[in-house]
């Protein structure tokens, strides 16, 4: 444990560090002015080293092995059929509810505890005076990824081709830019972003080839990756919704003062 430990804070270190000397030296040799707080900035560069090499270590030892464990049982054909030798020929995607289920839940719970998903919440409410809620956009950033990978797997099951889906939701993305309140459309497309991080990705990448290898007649290759693509399109579309409800809440709240 601690040699695993020394080791994530000496990989942590090695990705912080050009970050560092980057911020530092556009500060010292090209805008030429002395770095204010110096102090502070350095003790609060090391509190992020630390703090992401507990992070990580948590990650590695108890998330994603309960993660992994967990998609592995549930896309067993042992747990859906009872008998792995009474597994259908023709498959019904009706069969699969729990892993739908367990996909929305996995989806949620995983971008809320997205630190890179928290920072661009707390700057959106800094910046837009607090009429961005920062729990208000954490919320819709999650309901968006838990939807799309609950289609995602759902599209596994199905066979469905990925083509279908991806479009439809960029031809809603696109319809909903026109309507949407301008304030929220660059945060909304930038939320989708932020979502494939550091807690995300490997759970659902474990999902996704877990489901494709179990269900007959699926390629882990073809169809078991593209869950991210659906987790970062969704909440672009579930963000600039948040915001369109928000505006009809005001507008008619406003009617009724009247």
């Amino acid at each position: 444990m601690l040699l695993n430990l020394i080791e994530t804070l000496l990989s942590t270190l090695k990705d912080v560090l050009p970050i560092a000397l980057i911020l530092f030296g556009f500060q010292i040799f090209v805008i030429r002015r002395p770095i204010a707080n110096l102090k502070n900035v350095v003790i609060g560069f090391v509190y992020v080293i630390i703090g992401l090499t507990f992070f990580l270590v948590g990650l590695e030892k108890a998330l994603f092995p309960i993660g992994r464990l967990m998609a592995d049982q549930l896309t067993s054909p042992d747990f859906i059929f009872g008998d792995s030798a009474a597994v259908p020929d023709v498959v019904n995607w009706m069969d699969y509810y729990w892993v739908y289920i367990f996909a929305f839940a996995i989806g949620f719970s995983t971008t809320i505890a997205e630190p890179s998903l928290m920072a661009v919440a707390i700057k959106a409410n800094d910046v837009s005076g607090g009429a961005i809620g920062v729990w208000g956009l954490r919320i819709a950033v999650a309901l968006g990824v838990a939807i799309g990978i609950s289609l995602g797997t759902y599209r596994i099951v199905s066979g469905l081709s990925m083509h279908y889906f991806i479009i439809t939701g960029y031809i809603f993305v696109v319809i909903q830019t026109f309507y949407a309140p301008k304030m929220i459309v660059p945060l909304a497309y930038d939320s989708g972003g932020v979502t494939t991080s550091t807690v995300t990705v490997p759970l659902v990448a474990a999902l996704g080839l877990g489901l494709a290898e179990s269900v007959p007649g699926r390629n882990p290759l073809l169809d078991g990756f593209g869950l991210i693509a659906f987790a970062s399109l969704f909440p672009v579309m579930s963000v600039m919704a948040y915001a369109q409800l928000s505006e009809y809440m005001n507008k008619r709240e406003k009617k009724s003062a009247k």
